[in-house]
Formats: C-alpha cells, sequence, structure tokens
C-alpha cells in the first residue's frame, strides 16, 4: 500500500482541528491522486515511558475522569460521562459490562500500548461512530511497520518500567516485532500493581487498590494495493478496588480480536473490520480495607463489523460511504449466598440474556472549497434494538428489611413483585436515529483560523438503564456508575437522548510559529437526556449523616455549556539554557436540567492549568501547576458534595542516551491534601468506621516517580 503521511507537531489541538485530522487519517489513495494524511499521535518521542492507563495521554486532550478504579476511571467529555462518549479501540466498540461499568472500554488498553489516539469533543463526523452525544475517543495499538528486506527478521522491541512511592506502584511494558517487507509481527505487554494510595495528610485512602495484566499480539502481511491485519488479546485482572462503590472488581477476565482488511484502487480505498470481545466479570470482596460477602456476576459479549468506502471524486473531496453492525450480549446473575436469609435461596438474576443491536449505514461527504474553506457534513442512520428475559430475585417472599435500620424495621419495595411486573411489561425496544455533522473551517489568513460545528447526535440507552428492575435498597445500590453511594432503578421506556450542538473556535499564530492561541466557545441542549428522580430515601449505614436517595432513570431535557481557552508559546532560547516553552489552559463547563435547573451531577468547576517546559540537549524538565476552583454547583437529588478549591504543583524530568531513557518525577509536589470533584464519596471509608458521612473521596498525596524505557 502507498501512503502519503504528514505528521502535525503535538499541540494542545482544539477539537475540530482533531477532528479534521481523524478524518483524514484512514484515507488512502494510490497512483497520482494521492492525498495527504494527516495523522495526529500522541507524544510519539519517548512513547514507551507513558505506562499504566491512558489516562495520562488523554488528559492532555481535555478529557476529564470520574474517579473508578486504578485502571477504569470513566471519560468525560463536555460534562458528559460513560456512554454518552463513544470510545474506539482499535476501531472496535467495547461495551462496559458491569452494572457499575467496573470495565470500561478505555480499561483494556495500557498506556504502553497506544501508538495513536485522538479526542473530537461535543461535533464529530458521522463517520467517526454513532450512538454518542458527548464526543469520540480513539485510541490504537494496530500500527503494522516493516522491514526493507524479504527475509523475516527483527525490526525493533522496547523494555519500559517504572515505580511510584505512593501506593508501592509497579509498572511494567514491553514489546517486540520481526517483519519483512510483506510480513509484520508485534507483541505487546504491560503489568500494573499498586496498594491503596495515602492522600495529602498521609491518611489511607482505603480500597484504590489494583492489578492488571493486558497482552496484545498483532500480525499483518502487505502487498502493493492491500493489508490484512489480525490482532488478538487478552486482559486478566485479578482484582481491583473501587472506593466509591459497595462492591469490587475480583476478577475481569477478557479475549478479544480484530481482523482488518484494507485495499486500495485507482481512486477509492476499501476498508473491512471484524471484532469480537468477550469478558467474563465477577464482583464480590477480596480485601480486608471493605468487607463484605456478595458474589456478583456477569458474562458479555460485543460482536461487530464496519465497512467503508472512500472515494475520491476530484483532487480536493471524497465521499465516504460506510454500514456498521454492533450485537451487545449480557447474562448479569449473583448467586445466592449460603446461610443467607437476605441473598437466597435462589441466583438473583438482574440481566438475563440482555441484548443491544445495532445496524447504522452513513454517507459522508469531505471537501477543500478553496484554499481559505475547508467542509465536512454527513448523515448517519441507525437501527437501535434492545431487549431482556424474564428475571428472578432471591426469593419470592416477603420484602426485606430496611438494612442499617433494624429497630424501626420499616419494610422495602418487593423484589418478588417487582420482578413479576418486569417478567409481565413490554421489554423490546426499537429506535431509529438520524444524526447530522456539519463542519467548516476558514482560513481567514495565514495566522487566522476560524472552525464552526454543527451536530445533532445521538445515544440509546444502555441495558442497565432500561433493565435494572430492582426496588429494594441493597439492589438498587449495586446499580450505577456515578459514585455516588445512591441507588438506582431502571424503566424499560426510556427514551433516546438527542443532543443539538453548536461549537465555535477561533485560532490565531505567530507568522514565526512563536505562538499559538486558541479560543473554543460550544453549547449542547440535550432533548431527554437521561437523568434520574428521587423514589425515596433510605440510611444503609444507619448513621446520622448516611442518608442516600433510590433514583429512577429519567427523561428530562438539559442544557450544557462552555469555554475553553489554550496558549501555546515560546518564551527564551539560548544556548546555555535551552528552549523554554509555556503552555496554559482554561476551561469552564456549565450543566442544567431546564425543568428545574438543577446543576447536572459531576461537571467539572473553573480549571486552569499552567506548564512550563525546557528543553536542553538531551533533557527535558516541565514544572506544570493545576488550580481548580471551588466545586458549588452540585446535584442535590444525588446528595453531590461540594469541594474547596486546590492547586497541584508537578516536576517531570527526562533525558535520552542513544536508546535508553530515563524519567523522574513528583506528582503533588507540596503533599497537598484535595477532594477530587468528580471523586464521588468514599463507601470504604465509612465500612471502615473512620467516617459517619459520606465524604468526597480524596485525591493522591505526594509521590516520587522512577521511570527508564530502553528500545532496541
Amino acid at each position: 500500500m502507498v501512503y502519503k503521511r504528514k505528521i502535525k507537531k503535538t499541540y494542545l489541538l482544539t477539537p475540530l482541528a482533531l477532528l479534521i485530522s481523524g478524518v483524514l487519517s484512514p484515507t488512502v489513495f494510490a497512483d497520482d491522486t494521492l492525498l495527504e494524511v494527516i495523522e495526529v499521535h500522541g507524544h510519539v518521542q519517548n512513547k514507551h515511558l507513558a505506562l499504566g492507563s491512558s489516562e495520562s495521554l488523554l488528559s492532555d486532550l481535555g478529557v476529564d475522569f470520574s474517579a473508578a478504579g486504578g485502571v477504569s476511571n470513566l471519560p468525560i467529555l463536555n460534562g458528559l460521562m460513560g456512554d454518552r462518549i463513544k470510545v474506539r479501540v482499535d476501531g472496535a466498540d467495547v461495551t462496559a459490562a458491569c452494572a457499575n461499568h467496573m470495565n470500561p472500554p478505555l480499561s483494556y488498553i495500557s498506556a504502553n500500548q497506544i501508538t495513536a489516539y485522538n479526542v473530537v469533543a461535543g461535533i464529530s463526523p458521522v463517520s467517526a461512530g454513532g450512538d454518542n452525544i458527548a464526543g469520540v475517543i480513539s485510541v490504537n495499538s494496530i500500527s503494522a511497520q516493516y522491514n526493507e528486506n524479504n527475509g523475516l527478521s527483527w525490526h525493533s522491541g522496547y523494555v519500559s518500567a517504572q515505580y511510584n512511592s505512593l501506593g508501592n506502584g509497579r509498572k511494567l511494558g514491553m514489546g517486540a516485532r520481526v517483519a519483512s517487507d510483506t510480513v509484520s509481527f508485534n507483541y505487546q505487554g504491560a503489568f500494573s500493581d499498586a496498594k491503596s494510595y495515602d492522600d495529602g495528610n498521609g491518611d489511607l485512602v482505603f480500597d484504590t487498590l489494583y492489578r492488571v495484566q493486558n497482552h496484545n499480539l498483532t500480525a499483518a502481511i502487505r502487498d502493493e494495493k492491500q493489508q490484512f491485519v489480525l490482532k488478538l488479546s487478552h486482559q486478566k485482572i485479578p482484582y481491583q478496588g473501587f472506593v466509591n462503590q459497595y462492591m469490587d472488581m475480583t476478577d475481569n477476565t477478557s479475549y478479544g480480536a480484530i481482523a482488518q482488511y484494507k485495499r486500495s484502487f485507482e481512486n477509492s480505498e476499501l476498508e473491512a473490520q471484524l471484532n469480537w470481545h468477550s469478558v467474563k466479570h465477577e464482583m464480590g470482596f477480596f480485601s480486608a480495607e471493605k468487607t463484605g460477602m456478595m458474589p456478583m456476576k456477569t458474562d458479555a459479549q460485543d460482536i461487530s463489523s464496519q465497512l467503508k468506502w472512500r472515494i475520491a471524486l476530484d483532487q480536493n473531496s471524497s465521499i465516504l460511504l460506510g454500514q456498521e453492525y454492533y450485537h451487545y450480549s449480557i447474562n448479569d446473575w449473583w448467586p445466592a449466598v449460603e446461610g443467607s436469609m437476605m441473598m437466597g435461596p435462589n441466583e438473583y438474576v438482574n440481566i438475563n440474556n440482555g441484548k443491544r443491536e445495532r445496524i447504522a449505514v452513513f454517507a459522508e461527504y469531505e471537501s477543500q472549497l478553496n484554499k481559505q474553506w475547508w467542509l465536512n457534513t454527513g448523515v448517519r442512520i441507525e437501527n437501535i434494538s434492545t431487549n431482556a428475559g424474564e428475571v428472578q430475585g432471591y426469593n419470592n417472599g416477603m420484602p426485606m428489611m430496611n438494612m442499617g435500620t433494624m429497630n424501626s424495621m420499616p419494610m422495602q419495595p418487593n423484589n418478588a413483585t417487582a420482578a413479576i411486573e418486569f417478567n409481565a411489561s413490554d421489554r423490546a425496544k426499537t429506535d431509529t436515529v438520524v444524526d447530522v455533522s456539519l463542519l467548516l473551517n476558514y482560513q481567514i489568513t495565514n495566522n487566522d483560523e476560524l472552525q464552526f460545528g454543527l451536530a445533532r447526535k445521538n445515544r440509546a440507552p444502555n441495558l442497565y438503564e432500561r433493565y435494572s428492575w430492582g426496588v429494594s435498597n441493597m439492589a438498587t445500590t449495586m446499580i450505577g456508575w456515578y459514585g455516588d453511594a445512591n441507588g438506582y432503578i431502571g424503566d424499560p421506556n426510556l427514551a433516546v437522548e438527542t443532543a443539538h450542538t453548536f461549537s465555535s473556535t477561533y485560532i490565531k499564530s505567530a507568522k514565526e510559529d512563536d505562538w499559538r492561541i486558541s479560543a473554543n466557545v460550544w453549547y449542547t441542549n440535550i432533548t431527554d437526556y437521561i437523568d434520574a428522580d428521587i423514589i425515596r430515601p433510605f440510611n444503609r449505614f444507619g448513621l446520622e449523616d448516611t442518608t442516600r436517595n433510590v433514583l429512577k432513570f429519567t427523561n428530562v431535557d438539559a442544557t450544557l455549556y462552555g469555554v475553553k481557552l489554550d496558549l501555546t508559546a515560546n518564551i527564551y532560547k539560548s544556548k546555555q539554557l535551552g528552549n523554554w516553552q509555556l503552555k496554559a489552559k482554561v476551561t469552564n463547563t456549565r450543566g442544567n436540567r431546564d425543568d428545574t435547573n438543577q446543576p447536572l451531577y459531576q461537571i467539572k468547576p473553573l480549571q486552569t492549568e499552567f506548564a512550563i517546559n525546557q528543553q536542553l540537549g538531551r533533557f527535558e524538565n516541565t514544572l506544570s501547576w493545576q488550580w481548580v476552583d471551588t466545586k458549588t454547583r452540585i446535584d442535590n437529588n444525588r446528595f453531590e458534595n461540594q469541594t474547596s478549591s486546590y492547586s497541584l504543583v508537578n516536576l517531570n524530568s527526562k533525558a535520552s542516551w542513544g536508546n535508553l531513557t530515563l524519567s523522574a518525577e513528583v506528582t503533588n509536589l507540596f503533599d497537598e491534601y484535595y477532594q477530587l470533584p468528580l471523586g464521588g464519596v468514599s463507601i470504604a471509608q465509612i465500612k471502615q468506621g473512620s467516617s459517619n458521612r459520606f465524604e468526597q473521596l480524596a485525591g493522591q498525596g505526594r509521590s516520587f516517580n522512577m521511570g527508564v524505557s530502553y528500545v532496541f
């Protein structure tokens, strides 16, 4: 295959700039009609130093994270979390197969395995993926590379390791590739292990320990016009603590396969891909830091296919036609606990043979209209169907008493009755949705650029939002990925979320590229946003300040808007002191329910970031400062906590000697105590008896980190 690439300099790119690069990156043409392919890679230099969660890479591109386990934090874009973001790993969809979303898509790949990644917040082209209203995150590990000789021989490899003093964290990454001019084999592995961390006061943050390993094996074969790639993956998580959930992960074992075929013709390219992913997931308790006895299991599969055909209409425009199919199935059950009156004698069937199927077609037109105007527009139509089989509770008898309030012994709603009502209901739901996007880029001058975007996007409810049927306090608190200690009940009649988004970005740069500033404003109005209304309060622990709510998923209208400012500037240059660069970012997001004007849950307050980078010979040093404002806009329905403002200072240094790279880092340099505004509450702290209220999850204290990477 013939490729013509232009690798852009790494900037903190605006959403539309990333979008443009993401749209063009799959484009491959042969003969004389070659178009440039713009690929945004992350930090391609010393990239093997990045180990563990991909959060370290994606945060630089404006992704926030809702705290969960050590490798399972949920991404947030423009104030929208979880399934509202389309996350694609090597072009495949992976569904979180857990009532608490303990195994989201990004948890299945380690940072050292990622060769390219991009983020498009809000407005994305229809080809980037449907079934989302917040944007698209794409991470890729497939990067077939070949040797020049025709015999199979060594190509490249690496070994990387990192130690973090906080939590005694250890991370290891490795890779090896052999190739010829037509065949390539690549292995990448990763291992991470950490104990629970300390906060800035030196207190242990219970139940934040974890262990995980990931393995990928990729084989590729090509000729002048086509390429076939097969990737096999495996993950094993024997345990992962979830401080803000009632349960922990006690096993997550997954296997996956991706088959990818590309063929270029005279003026077009065909791309086809098949994806399979299977996971067996277990929840329970494994640590003295949060004890209990209650097993929960899920068994799920994702099977999907994508077919794309890009046709060059002329040298400056093309049309992309696509068809996609997605099938997700899950069984979620809670085995009976021997000798327990409440959790037996039956197994609790939470989701029985749950299915979610999507069939999509799309057409997307892209053109460099003239020297000043670039256009991308498209339409996507999806048919989305969901269904689930009949369920059962632990028993068919009387309702359970309210745990933690045995003195008054109030009776709870009856799960047995709820199961009967659920089984008698019409659970098969089908929705047909239409996504439309329009993106314009206007080059005012060589140094001034204006970007516009309009989009209508849709997301259908996930299976837990529709089919979580339990009504007792214990059953409802097993549902939810918000880390808020509340309980949730599903609604089979939930409607599809529909978002209408406008975004505009102005970019100004110096003639010599010494500085660059961008300002982005965006506005999103969502019809049938899936929020939750209060059904009743409960107090599982029976303490004065541990009241929570049982909530039911419901559709409301909501509005979100925000502003982002980015600055990159070269501030000093000399032979003695090297090159100095300043990076600055300011973001602010607001979100409200339209009916009550109540703030939406987990909206991050005003945040500023500044970093000074020095490059001197083989050394690169960075001093960064992050300030987060006080969080006062909270969701009262979920008892969301307010948090105080805080600032964090980090210091990083790395140096390379040929193939060897060493790094040293101090995070939270001044060991400041702070609470995470997107962290949820610490359930483990209450279970340990060290608090009589749901306190906000504390962030990590100071950590000294050492890393080494050797490429061979």
